[in-house]
């Protein structure tokens, strides 16, 4: 069984929240804080407490927010194993429900942190949803990280992505050209997509397989340094 399964809880776009005690904060931001944030988004199956093991290699500047994707994975550990949208066939996810999680995140940020200049950094499925934030609201991000994710087929509609190549936001791809379980198809995809939506950054890391490896993150460090704390 897979997520597929999962029936999706809104009605519209903006009815998919995040939930705001699933947070693993590094230093809460208060009311009319300023510091820069990177959002970390987790990809499906996991939890809000995986990528923030990063923190520590990554530049001290900012403060980081792990977010807990909106959906129960179905056939992962109960109420410990998450998505941020339905799969459909691999590498192609349920585009209403990718756009649903979307807006979630930028209602979530609107809230927590409107005077922040922020970057998110996604792996597999939060990669993805990344550059779901590039389309719908580029201009709210100093720039994206996605590593060992993908575009996605239908998350938006032809103008927004047409008003992408003026923004020119920053984005760094990190992947191992190998990668077991992201399909061909949708690498092809992102490889024609993001060089005319973005700033791009591309950086592969042969034998690291789906994961993240010590040089990517110390890539990432500096494509952060760069983007978001210059």
């Amino acid at each position: 069984m897979n997520d597929t399964a999962v029936p999706l809880p809104f009605d519209r776009p903006g009815d998919l929240p995040l939930d705001d005690d699933a947070v693993v904060w590094s230093d809460r931001l208060l009311p009319g804080d300023t510091r820069p944030l990177v959002v970390l988004l987790h990809g499906r199956g996991s939890n809000e407490r995986d990528l923030f093991s990063l923190v520590p290699v990554l530049p001290q500047d900012a403060v980081y927010a792990s977010v807990r994707a909106p959906l129960p994975h179905v056939g992962g550990a109960p109420g410990d194993s998450w998505t941020w949208f339905r799969s459909g066939l691999p590498g192609s996810p349920d585009p209403a429900s990718a756009i649903a999680a979307t807006a979630g995140v930028l209602d979530w940020l609107a809230r927590v942190a409107p005077n922040s200049r922020v970057a998110a950094v996604g792996f597999s499925q939060g990669g993805a949803l990344t550059t779901q934030l590039l389309r719908h609201a580029p201009h709210r991000f100093e720039s994206f990280v996605n590593l060992a994710g993908f575009s996605i087929e239908g998350g938006a509609d032809a103008e927004q992505d047409m008003l992408l190549a003026a923004a020119a936001r920053p984005v760094f791809w990190g992947r191992d050209p190998a990668d077991p379980v992201i399909p061909a198809d949708a690498i092809e995809r992102t490889m024609r997509w993001l060089p005319d939506h973005s700033q791009l950054t591309v950086r592969e890391y042969p034998g690291i397989g789906h994961s993240i490896s010590r040089d990517e993150i110390a890539d990432v460090a500096q494509f952060l340094r760069r983007t978001l704390l210059r």
